[in-house]
């Protein structure tokens, strides 16, 4: 066997150990890739409980916008976890009591679309609805987020009948329905000022057809007998004032109808009568 000469030997034996120096003064300037992974993974393995206490806490002093962020950590660092779905619900319901509705509703929307079988999901329709409910204005503006909130609170009864959400929604449901009838009463009476008689009787016509169970069905029967008169049809305008009497004999309005048909009140003239003619 060929000897390798004694300086070829040497020659290797430095090499080596300068490329072990190298390695080492290398490994000990920077960090691994495997100490970058644990620093991550520290980072987001913070305990799910310890995160949602945070959020819950936040939510407790009334600071509704950091509750909503740190909610949505929980669902981030731990996505399909209980607490997860739970604190959905709970970053909504922060949006909801800051007033952020439009933020809750999508947060809400999405929550029943991923879980419509979850424990939480009726409250969370409930809430939906809620978010279109407190926005509902005054009749004189437009009523679409009253509609909006009619049609949640309908979702709410028919999917969840036998819930106490279903009960309140029935209340609620109630009242969006003597607003809608409001808004068309306000029309009504504007298109009477306005002698604009048909107009005035297609609205009034629709609250009888739509909102039989509101408030308004006695005055709408009124103004439907004050615009038939109006209009010289008397027949129609007996028709309606029959009605009014059967169903609502002790009513104000009945009594004003009443007078109108055997001409103890002109129509025309709105200063007679207790002012009833006064659309607002």
């Amino acid at each position: 066997m060929r000897m390798i000469p004694w300086w070829t030997r040497i020659g290797i034996i430095v090499l080596c150990g300068v490329m072990a120096w190298m390695l080492t003064g290398c490994s000990g300037d920077a960090p691994s890739d495997d100490a970058d992974d644990d620093e991550l993974m520290s980072d987001k393995n913070e305990p799910v409980d310890v995160l949602y206490n945070k959020a819950l806490t936040s939510f407790e002093t009334g600071d509704y916008k950091q509750a909503i962020e740190q909610f949505e950590e929980v669902e981030r660092q731990h996505p399909y976890s209980e607490w997860a779905k739970k604190s959905q619900v709970m970053a909504a319901y922060a949006a909801y009591r800051g007033q952020e509705y439009d933020e809750a509703a999508v947060i809400l929307e999405r929550f029943v679309k991923l879980h419509p079988n979850n424990e939480h999901t009726p409250y969370a329709y409930y809430l939906r609805a809620l978010c279109y409910y407190d926005q509902i204005s005054d009749v004189g503006r437009d009523q679409k987020m009253t509609r909006d909130a009619r049609q949640a609170l309908r979702e709410v009864v028919s999917r969840f009948p036998n819930t106490d959400y279903a009960r309140d929604a029935k209340i609620k449901l109630d009242l969006t329905e003597d607003h809608l009838a409001g808004k068309e009463m306000q029309v009504g009476r504007y298109y009477l000022q306005r002698q604009e008689w048909l107009a005035a009787i297609n609205r009034f016509t629709y609250v009888l057809d739509n909102h039989q169970t509101t408030s308004h069905v006695p005055e709408a029967l009124h103004r439907l007998v004050e615009a038939y008169l109006q209009l010289g049809v008397k027949d129609e305008a007996t028709k309606y004032a029959s009605v009014l009497g059967h169903n609502y004999p002790g009513s104000e309005w009945y009594q004003y109808s009443y007078q109108m048909l055997h001409g103890e009140v002109n129509p025309e003239n709105k200063n007679t009568g207790g002012g009833w003619l006064n659309p607002f």
